[in-house]
């Protein structure tokens, strides 16, 4: 891994602060009451600064789904390369939501006006996360096993985190469903190492 430099690290502490204050503000306010100019004074800084790190308010309010799904693959390629697939996006999965903001989930989820957002958001890291899967398996980005797999286990997580999130939240209880869903998933897309 290569070392981050001062004015990286800078750049990603000043994209985590709008990314968080963002959401801060639409859990007080609610998304649509929410501007861009009131994100940039809740993290001191001036307007065109934020459109150098987000394009709108609200790509900066998905952006905790972004850093989740980015977590999520770092984990998975953290993971012993022996490991199946899916135990490694299990696992990868069970270490990323002990740490979710329900709320904050809830609030992304649940806003009509995120949906394009999340969207992108979904499509961008179904690409990396198929070609994580297709480093760990020594295949070729383009074979079709690694998309597939991604993009029914992104999709199975989708509908488990907004099963989850219809209820009070209970990490205990999503840990469980993902077990679940990965087990369901287990049957047809289990692949090991050749």
């Amino acid at each position: 891994m290569t070392a981050v430099g001062r004015r990286e690290r800078k750049k990603l502490a000043t994209r985590a602060a709008l990314r968080e204050a963002a959401l801060r503000l639409a859990l007080r306010h609610g998304v649509e009451h929410v501007t861009v100019e009131q994100i940039a004074a809740e993290t001191d800084i001036a307007v065109r600064t934020f459109f150098n790190y987000f394009s709108s308010k609200e790509e900066a309010m998905v952006a905790a789904v972004a850093a989740e799904a980015d977590a999520l693959i770092g984990e998975f390629r953290d993971r012993p390369r022996e490991e199946p697939v899916l135990h490694a996006l299990r696992e990868a999965v069970a270490r990323v939501i002990a740490g979710s903001d329900a709320d904050a989930l809830r609030l992304i989820v649940r806003a009509p006006s995120l949906l394009p957002q999340r969207l992108a958001v979904y499509a961008t890291r179904e690409k990396a996360l198929a070609e994580a899967i297709a480093d760990r398996l020594g295949l070729s980005p383009d074979d079709l096993y690694p998309a597939v797999c991604a993009a029914t286990a992104l999709t199975a997580m989708r509908v488990v985190l907004e099963r989850w999130l219809d209820r009070p939240a209970d990490h205990a209880a999503l840990r469980e469903q993902t077990e679940e869903v990965i087990g369901l998933l287990a049957a047809g897309l289990e692949r090991r190492l050749p």
